[in-house]
């Protein structure tokens, strides 16, 4: 990743950006793939940086030593707040949005805000999605606990819609048709990847389990903390793994509304979260012993089928 709009990064401030870019070959969907377009990969890896900054400050993730809290200009004494990191973090965002305009008095701070403004530039892109990224932040400090799918649904509005949004922003595909499967596309994602993080997310203090399926299945926060799952437990799983198969179902159709390498991409989105599943039912729905995820095979072979299945355009 080139940082251009604030000269060149010292090389600990490289470290710290290598960092956060590396997470991207965890995730169950591709980011940039080198099929792309030079000019929509740039803009891609500049968005999953500061998405995954944002992301990184809510789960309390960042790089040991505090070099993204120094960067955003955070005090000291304030660098274990996340709230306060995430205050920090949408302020450098508005200076990247501003220097994009030829505004700023000031350039961001951080290597990742600060090689989003390009991007700003070439796609026209809003502010919204990364605020209600931040918002989704803040809402993981307070809320800890969500008591029916539709309200779920409402967190998935902020932490994963904005994702999808912004791809179709840089890549100049943005209508409403397109945005209402994308959304789709992003919450079946955000489940999902919810349902791999089962323990993980209940070791941050965080279920994302809705509160009424785990009363109906009778599962309570110790079955959660158990080593493997039990008969409700998976059974409880398999219900939101469902309900994620839906919403891709749904959202699938984007696929064949676009065309060329745009098409191929959206294809990846589609058919990692549909290889992901494939791992979850797979390990019969017990996501406690170790996060099911799907290979590079696994990947490969469902973006194929997808793309077999979304030939011809909407």
């Amino acid at each position: 990743m080139t940082i251009t709009a604030a000269g060149a990064a010292p090389p600990a401030d490289q470290d710290a950006v290598r960092a956060t870019l590396a997470k991207a070959a965890r995730e169950n969907f591709p980011v940039a793939p080198g099929f792309l377009p030079r000019a929509w990969r740039q803009d891609l890896i500049a968005v999953y940086g500061c998405a995954r900054l944002i992301d990184d400050i809510g789960d309390g993730d960042l790089a040991p030593g505090g070099a993204d809290a120094g960067l955003l200009g955070v005090p000291e004494p304030d660098r274990g707040d996340r709230l306060a990191l995430l205050d920090a973090a949408e302020a450098d965002l508005d200076r990247a949005f501003a220097a994009a305009r030829g505004a700023a008095a000031e350039g961001p701070r951080h290597p990742l805000p600060a090689a989003l403004v390009p991007a700003v530039r070439r796609s026209a892109l809003s502010p919204e999605p990364f605020r209600a990224l931040i918002e989704a932040n803040r809402q993981d400090q307070r809320v800890h606990r969500y008591r029916d799918f539709a309200q779920l649904l409402g967190y998935c509005e902020l932490s994963a819609n904005p994702v999808g949004r912004l791809v179709l922003a840089v890549t100049g595909t943005t209508t409403p048709e397109r945005v209402r499967r994308s959304d789709a596309v992003c919450t079946a994602l955000q489940i999902i990847e919810h349902l791999q993080d089962t323990a993980q997310d209940l070791a941050r203090g965080r279920i994302y389990l809705p509160a009424d399926d785990m009363e109906r299945f009778r599962v309570g926060e110790a079955d959660l903390a158990a080593p493997t799952a039990g008969a409700s437990v998976r059974a409880l799983v398999a219900v939101q793994a469902d309900r994620a198969r839906r919403l891709l179902d749904e959202g699938a159709p984007l696929v064949g509304s676009v065309h060329g390498r745009l098409r191929l991409l959206l294809a990846g989105f589609v058919g990692g979260g549909r290889a992901a599943l494939r791992a979850i039912h797979k390990a019969r729905f017990d996501v406690l012993a170790q996060a099911p995820t799907a290979g590079r095979t696994g990947l490969l072979t469902a973006t194929a089928a997808t793309l077999r299945h979304h030939a011809t355009r909407m």
